[in-house]
């Protein structure tokens, strides 16, 4: 399973495997994804969740992070030039793995439990576990975009989106929360600002297939020339 899937193909919400691959929310060459690689039907949580409590455990240095930043700028910088889509495909996983560590083992562990409770299609229990990551750590982006991703799955479009919103503010380059923004906008109807989010994804990943073949898609059905 991966990180926001549809009929057609994003990142919203990311593209990773919830398993723990760094493929978690890879797009696919012949369709548009979401987050998900699989469609998550929406399923009624039950109503006893019980969740686990986990310790605090002390966050990363400052040292550690400004390495993991730096880390990320250079694959982007690559990753803005390549225009082999194996090669991006590399770089973008490599994005994803750098993404995934909170630098929190106690974060690492509610994201693991998440995930789990997510694959059970338990998600009420995937998304109180959620909360607590982003209330820990505000600032972990990947926390957001995870939540983003589950509000898709249960139907809640509004709070994906807020939340997408969220993952931006911390990372704009986000080419996978950017992809689930561009999906929810062209499901809603409006396929101008679809367009507009794809061209934003195709800033920072321009041999992303998936973003080259729905820019030109709804490019041409705002012209009115569907062929």
């Amino acid at each position: 399973m991966r990180f926001f899937a549809l009929p057609f193909s994003i990142c919203f919400l990311s593209l990773v495997s919830i398993t723990g691959s760094p493929a978690y929310a890879q797009e696919r060459d012949d369709e548009l994804t979401l987050p998900f690689d699989e469609p998550l039907e929406s399923v009624q949580p039950p109503d006893d969740s019980i969740i686990p409590q986990v310790d605090d455990v002390p966050l990363a240095s400052e040292a550690v992070k400004s390495e993991r930043e730096k880390r990320i700028d250079d694959f982007f910088t690559q990753l803005k030039k390549t225009r082999s889509p194996g090669a991006a495909n590399r770089l973008a996983s490599n994005i994803w793995s750098e993404w995934f560590r909170s630098g929190s083992a106690s974060i690492d562990l509610l994201m693991h439990w998440s995930d789990e409770a997510t694959k059970r299609k338990d998600f009420n229990i995937a998304l109180d576990l959620l909360d607590q990551v982003i209330t820990r750590q505000p600032d972990y982006a990947e926390g957001w975009n995870r939540r983003a991703t589950l509000h898709y799955a249960m139907s809640n479009y509004n709070k994906s989106m807020a939340d997408i919103q969220k993952v931006l503010a911390l990372e704009p380059r986000h080419f996978g929360a950017l992809s689930g923004m561009a999906n929810i906008l062209e499901q809603s109807g409006n396929k101008q600002a679809a367009l507009d989010a794809w061209q934003r994804v195709l800033d920072v990943y321009p041999a992303m297939r998936p973003g080259q073949n729905a820019v030109i898609r709804l490019y041409d059905e705002l012209s009115g020339d569907p062929a």
